[in-house]
């Protein structure tokens, strides 16, 4: 077997297979699609600091070679990124199933997840990585868009026209928030960042408008643009500490603060304040204990600095990167007492089953890409939330690797979307199959008590019963990919989650995937809300039939 170069890696583009399948020439095409778009691909690294593609170059290869040979009767099984085995199983059957990242619960800590990980036993897939779902940036900009539009609507009359926001992070997916607050919702953004050649990256873009050095500077520039009620996104090279620390000492209030650096992680992805990127490095091979020490009092005075500014009079509120966890655990409980986006903004579509559904043409024409966009607007044009969606997605974001959209379709929306999809490869009007995805974090595919399923309505937060009966359902359902998650790293024991891709190529087959697959993904999510007592919910599972209850075909 050749050695494979991940960093050389883009994704097969055209109508010519290497595999015996579109079926499994999408899979294939989606993982080199995370390669191509990863943080740091030599390491496998897609996103968030340590979500690999694979466990290891060996694994990578080997997974590269089995989807080559990989027949439309037999499935593939990955375990934490390393290929076990091929099944015969049949047709309608999974062509990939993995599991990744997971311990049994009293060995679900970091500690021990780092150990297994050293010995080369697991790794973590993050939510889409491991899963070969990641899109790029764009694969969170409308939830960032999405969140931040409800924090415009709730607290300032519909729009972030003149509104400062203070935020951090400018990786794969927090990279987001400069489209999202200035391009698409009209606000001023001044976002921090450690790594400086990331910052110019974003600059280099599209991403950025201004970069400094100077946090003064960078802080002055925002407050001058919110008074002229201009549009614009400012980086400043600089730990997030210091800007939240500088805005507390000069008693500046920003409108909105929130937070996506890698505080998830505080071994591999957080940089301690007083601490730069080139000792992180050091301290993370050499004494990684003390790394993570410097983290904890990071997080802490990271988090002191938001609740000072919170009561000073600014919306402030956790952006999903256990920032807030990591603080209590580091002595400071109040942590807690910040609002996590998910409960606060969104659970109101989760409710409907709406979230993050995505779509990649695997024919890496943007031509289709815009075909898709079209029927997208045509399908739902009695819905503004998918047709202002695509209006700004087709003029702020650009493709990362193969063309791709997210949006937040919810139940029925995806399944209808994506059979209309399936006929338009089948009549030429698209030109190659397309691979359906979404992220993890959506209505019934995840438990994350600290994210998505905090003060849940029933104290349900922490059942993860949900994310696995989602994957055997998926898996019932004849989707293409299924995969169960943990959270690894500094995430280990605080979630688990479910993926799915399914493929539309043409066939009648692919119909009958697409519907039922689609179907059980959104209507699970529904069910899990009602269960909870969410009256949206109770209302769309009536709406469409949903759940035991609503079956007539009980006997008298």
């Amino acid at each position: 077997m050749s050695e494979i170069v991940a960093s050389e890696i883009r994704a097969g583009r055209g109508d010519r297979l290497r595999c015996r399948g579109w079926r499994q020439e999408a899979l294939l095409r989606l993982l080199e699609n995370n390669l191509e778009v990863a943080e740091r691909p030599d390491d496998l690294v897609v996103y968030a600091a340590h979500a690999k593609v694979a466990r290891d170059h060996e694994s990578l290869a080997r997974i590269i070679d089995a989807l080559k040979r990989l027949g439309d009767a037999e499935t593939l099984v990955v375990q934490s990124g390393k290929p076990i085995a091929v099944f015969p199983t049949h047709e309608r059957a999974p062509a990939v199933v993995m599991a990744s990242g997971n311990l049994v619960g009293r060995w679900a800590t970091p500690e021990s997840f780092y150990a297994h990980e050293e010995q080369g036993l697991i790794a973590w897939g993050g939510l889409t990585a491991g899963a070969w779902q990641y899109i790029g940036s764009q694969g969170v900009i409308q939830g960032t868009y999405e969140t931040f539009a409800a924090v415009a609507r709730e607290h300032f009359d519909g729009t972030l026209a003149g509104r400062l926001v203070v935020s951090a992070g400018l990786g794969g997916m927090s990279a987001a928030q400069p489209l999202a607050v200035a391009q698409m919702l009209g606000g001023v953004l001044v976002c921090a960042e450690v790594d400086g050649e990331k910052l110019e990256r974003r600059r280099a873009d599209g991403y950025l408008e201004r970069t400094t050095a100077d946090v003064g500077e960078a802080i002055a520039w925002g407050r001058a643009a919110a008074a002229e009620r201009r549009a614009i996104s400012i980086g400043v090279h600089a730990n997030t500490v210091d800007v939240l620390e500088a805005l507390v000492t000069a008693g500046l209030t920003p409108d909105v603060v929130t937070d996506l650096t890698a505080a998830h992680d505080l071994r591999y992805g957080y940089v301690p304040v007083g601490t730069d990127l080139a000792e992180a490095e050091r301290l993370r091979e050499s004494d990684p204990a003390q790394l993570m020490e410097r983290g904890r009092q990071g997080v802490r005075r990271h988090i002191q600095a938001m609740l000072e500014l919170r009561e000073r009079g600014a919306v402030v509120f956790d952006y999903g990167n256990n920032i807030r966890p990591q603080a209590a655990e580091a002595g400071l409980p109040e942590a807690l007492t910040i609002d996590v986006f998910t409960t606060r903004y969104l659970r109101p579509l989760f409710c409907r089953g709406i979230g993050p559904f995505r779509w990649i043409c695997l024919s890496g024409d943007e031509a289709d890409q815009a075909v898709l966009d079209d029927l997208c607007v045509e399908l739902f044009a009695d819905e503004p939330r998918v047709t202002t969606w695509i209006d700004l997605a087709r003029r702020h974001i650009p493709n990362q690797g193969l063309p791709a959209r997210i949006a937040w379709l919810g139940n029925g929306e995806r399944a209808r979307f994506a059979v209309a999809a399936n006929a338009a490869v089948r009549d030429g009007r698209v030109s190659a199959p397309v691979a359906f995805t979404r992220d993890h974090m959506d209505p019934g595919a995840m438990t994350h008590p600290y994210i998505i399923t905090e003060a849940m309505r029933d104290g349900s937060d922490a059942v993860a019963d949900w994310p696995l009966l989602n994957a055997m359902l998926l898996t019932a359902s004849m989707a293409d990919l299924v995969a169960v998650h943990a959270g690894g790293g500094g995430y280990a024991g605080y979630s688990l989650s479910a993926g799915v891709t399914v493929v539309a190529d043409g066939s009648d087959a692919a119909d009958e995937r697409l519907e039922r697959t689609l179907s059980a993904d959104t209507g699970l999510g529904v069910l899990r809300h009602a269960d909870a007592g969410y009256e949206d919910a109770i209302d769309e599972a009536r709406r469409t039939g949903l759940g035991l209850h609503h079956d007539e075909r009980q006997a008298g």
